[in-house]
């Protein structure tokens, strides 16, 4: 089969690999299309240390069941499918708690580290546990099944929010998780919800995507932030806000931005550390929530792709063949002005 393999840090080759064959409790999924994440952007130089070469990277994707292995009873090759971007065990303490995201042992498609390398979606077919598989509904393409993963993150983070409707929200960094949290905000039946990016392409694409407002955070600081959600809370400030960059200055923007007992979700995860306000977040009993990756809400996006209440088509930049991956890799490491996701598709 043909994969696209870091075979060394900010080089990708098309190369031919073995087919691979299930075990027992897995699959083979044919990849009818896989997105590059911003994370598999950053591992590409190895500055995040997640993707050591060699290796196929790619997470977000969808497919066709190519071949099933022993004890596999509910799936069927030619089985419409998507799946989870964490490999877990069943029986883990957390696993059993509904906390797969947090158990021991786990692993990640595409993600190579010091402890652990597990072959990714940027190839024709890879092999995975049957358990992380979830069927797509019909109407619902392939291209846009390959982004349950990025919404998934955006839907935990929004569930671990605690958030109810009528309230405000606002997101700090419109990157694609950024925009897929303004849109399940926005499904989730928010008031209002703050869009907060220096990029004015991203910003305009959050307007479009659902946010009713939007701010550069250089014109006024997270002081002028703060200030926009107040004249939307008769002062308070906003309920809840969504950090999805994973810096200091956004870190800092958003906690500026919620009112006193509101809610800090924390979902980039580019700094190692960050400094923060500590006695602000203690005398105005700011809640700072971490959010890891997925625990089960694929089905409710799913249904929500399936509902046409999201709007996938907005953060596709391009459809291109795999051969092009190198290309596209280089283009989005470059940060080239409004290139948001790209959508590969394996085959000859």
């Amino acid at each position: 089969m043909q994969a696209l393999v870091l075979t060394r840090n900010t080089t990708l080759e098309i190369q031919d690999l073995p087919l691979p064959e299930p075990g027992f409790g897995e699959v083979r999924v044919d990849v009818r299309a896989v997105g590059i994440c911003g994370s598999d952007v950053h591992g590409y130089d190895g500055s995040s240390g997640r993707r050591v070469p060699p290796l196929v990277m790619g997470h977000e994707a969808s497919g066709v069941i190519g071949a099933v292995g022993a004890g596999v009873d509910r799936w069927k090759p030619g089985d419409r499918v998507t799946f989870d971007s964490t490999v877990y065990r069943l029986d883990d303490w957390y696993s059993r708690r509904g906390q797969y995201n947090l158990s021991d042992g786990r692993e990640v498609l595409g993600v190579a580290t010091g402890e652990f390398s597990r072959a990714g979606c940027f190839a024709e077919s890879v092999v995975m546990p049957a358990h992380v598989l979830y069927a797509i509904p019909h109407g619902v393409s392939f291209e846009h099944a390959a982004l349950v993963e990025p919404y998934g993150v955006a839907m935990h983070a929004v569930r671990l929010g605690a958030t109810e409707p009528g309230m405000v929200a606002v997101v700090v960094g419109c990157g694609t998780i950024g925009l897929c949290l303004i849109q399940i905000l926005a499904a989730a039946g928010m008031r209002s919800v703050v869009a907060v990016d220096l990029d004015a392409g991203r910003r305009a694409l959050a307007r479009e995507t659902g946010a009713t407002h939007d701010m550069d955070p250089r014109d006024g600081g997270e002081e002028a932030v703060a200030r926009l959600c107040g004249s939307l809370t008769e002062g308070r400030g906003a309920d809840y806000s969504f950090e999805a960059v994973g810096t200091a200055a956004p870190l800092g923007t958003a906690i500026a931005a919620v009112r006193r007992g509101g809610t800090v979700v924390l979902v980039g995860n580019l700094a190692p550390e960050a400094a923060i306000p500590l006695q602000r977040i203690v005398t105005q009993q700011i809640r700072l929530q971490g959010s890891c990756a997925i625990a089960g809400e694929f089905d409710q996006v799913l249904a929500l792709l399936a509902a046409e209440k999201l709007r996938p088509d907005l953060l596709v930049s391009r459809v291109a063949p795999l051969s092009e991956g190198p290309h596209w890799f280089e283009r989005l490491y470059n940060a080239e002005p409004g290139l948001m996701k790209v959508i590969l598709r394996p085959g000859r």
